[in-house]
């Protein structure tokens, strides 16, 4: 019978094992597909779930410039939009004054930001 240690370090070991084989894999395939990139959406993403738990914050407040988003806000984007969707986009993922590189959305890809931007300029008109 094993003990529990040995248990414990097997699927530990095991563990690692498959970590380190998924990372190798990762970085072959990086460097074989750099020309390559691809920006799609998360899987299962929902663009309001994501403003809630990462954007929420800030733009509900106004909090540091943010433009606020809600019904009748539309006058907080107009500026911003004048400058192009994909400048809006642009500043989300690079971040602008206090906001972060992209926002407090670490995981979020760069279409998934798009969809955020999307969203919340859709919320507010």
């Amino acid at each position: 019978m094993l003990s529990v240690k040995k248990m414990i370090s097997s699927s530990f070991v095991k563990s690692i094992v498959v970590a380190a084989a998924l990372l190798i894999a990762s970085m072959s395939i990086a460097d074989g597909n750099q020309n390559i990139e691809l920006a799609q959406l998360s899987d299962g993403f929902n663009a309001e779930q994501k403003y809630m738990a990462s954007c929420f914050a800030c733009h509900s407040t106004g909090a540091a410039g943010a433009p606020k988003v809600g019904d009748g806000m539309a006058a907080e984007w107009e500026p911003r939009l004048e400058k192009g969707m994909d400048a809006i986009v642009a500043n989300s993922i690079n971040g602008i004054n206090t906001m972060p590189a992209k926002g407090l959305c670490f995981d979020c890809t760069d279409d998934d930001l798009r969809a955020i931007v999307e969203y919340m300029i859709e919320s507010s008109q």
